[in-house]
């Protein structure tokens, strides 16, 4: 499947910037399920200054500054993206159970014997893997565990039950107990009232997931990108109706990491398209920077992703 994804982010001013230096994660991550066969960026004003990097995590940002009095800032990226088939269904993933899968994050890397040389190097690789996956474990910036959340999790980490089944059936429960208001949350809005007012938006349900799972010692991380949406039908396709998405992703030993979007109740496949990953929406904000002057400032952001024949 490929994608044409353009995301425009426009800044309006109420007083000239003379300096604004931004940092961008709107280029899509190549990995095994998915590669970026091109992108580019068009930005007003032209920037003076423009570098792109790899950070800690894998994800591609991109650093550019303006250095001209402004107004007015338009930023578009825009990207095309395939996306490989991917098997759908959950049975067939390992079947380990949580209480194994938390010892496992715990117990050193190495732990054991190997049986040759070839035994060796594969417990190397899963140790590196699971070393990878342990800082997922721990508190984030935007994502603290507490009795609260553990609370509300609890339901869902039956004695003995696969990590799987378990993850599933937390997805289905925060799909169902929450409702979905852009109104109610800003970045800032802290986790603790999205779980006393069960209201919120895709970045709120990614992190409720990830603070339910580390609190039982789960190895979680943030997944910003876009999915498809479609038209009901009838009715023509909006261009720029879209919207950034956000899920999340659990590690499995042996499988690797197995994506997860509470919003809609799915498990990811071929309508979903990764940016970054991170502990947190932090890590992986799609546009942020500092403008020195300009007042009062307005925003809009329009996203159009379009299935490419």
């Amino acid at each position: 499947m490929k994608y044409r994804i353009t995301h425009t982010t426009h800044y309006h001013y109420s007083q000239s910037v003379g300096l604004c230096q931004n940092e961008a994660r709107l280029l899509p991550r190549n990995f095994w399920r998915q590669h970026c066969d091109n992108n580019r960026f068009d930005i007003r004003p032209i920037p003076m200054d423009f570098r792109e990097r790899v950070d800690f995590l894998g994800n591609r940002v991109t650093y550019f500054a303006i250095q001209q009095p402004h107004t007015e800032l338009m930023v578009t990226a825009i990207s095309e993206v395939t996306i490989f088939p991917k098997q759908n269904t959950l049975d067939l993933f390992n079947p380990m159970t949580w209480e194994q899968v938390r010892s496992l994050l715990q117990e050193a890397p190495w732990q054991g014997q190997s049986q040759g040389q070839q035994g060796q190097s594969q417990m190397q690789d899963q140790g590196l893997e699971i070393l990878d996956a342990r800082q997922y474990v721990l508190d984030s910036p935007m994502v603290t565990i507490t009795p609260e959340l553990a609370d509300y999790a609890q339901s869902s980490f039956l004695p003995n039950r696969p990590l799987v089944d378990v993850v599933h059936d937390l997805m289905v429960r925060i799909y169902q107990d929450f409702t979905y208001d852009p109104t109610f949350t800003t970045i800032a809005t802290p986790l603790s009232e999205v779980l006393s007012f069960r209201r919120g938006v895709c970045q709120d349900f990614a992190h409720l997931a990830i603070g339910c799972l580390r609190a039982y010692g789960i190895a979680v991380r943030y997944i910003s990108g876009y999915v498809e949406t479609l038209p009901e039908p009838g009715t023509q396709r909006l261009v720029g109706a879209d919207a950034s998405h956000a899920w999340f992703s659990v590690y499995i030993p042996s499988i690797g990491w197995l994506d997860f979007d509470p919003t809609n109740n799915t498990v990811p496949l071929d309508q979903h398209i990764t940016l970054a990953w991170g502990r947190d929406y932090s890590d992986v904000t799609p546009l942020k920077g500092i403008a020195y002057g300009g007042g009062q400032h307005t925003l809009s952001v329009s996203v159009d992703v379009l299935r490419v024949e």
